[in-house]
């Protein structure tokens, strides 16, 4: 019968976990998501909006 290593080895975390969404970019870095890049992005959407015309 075979002996069975019982001992707990700990658990070491390199990394932070992320709590958020991100991208990579062209050089392959991890670039998190912020609120202020959203922002951006909804503003310029909104700039670009094409209104439909009202049945008058």
């Amino acid at each position: 019968m075979e002996s069975i290593n019982t001992q707990a080895l700990p658990v070491i975390r390199t990394h932070q976990q992320l709590s958020g969404c991100a991208f990579i970019d062209a050089e392959g870095n991890e670039v998190l998501i912020t609120e202020e890049m959203i922002q951006n992005a909804c503003q310029e959407l909104e700039q670009r909006l094409v209104k439909p015309a009202s049945k008058d």
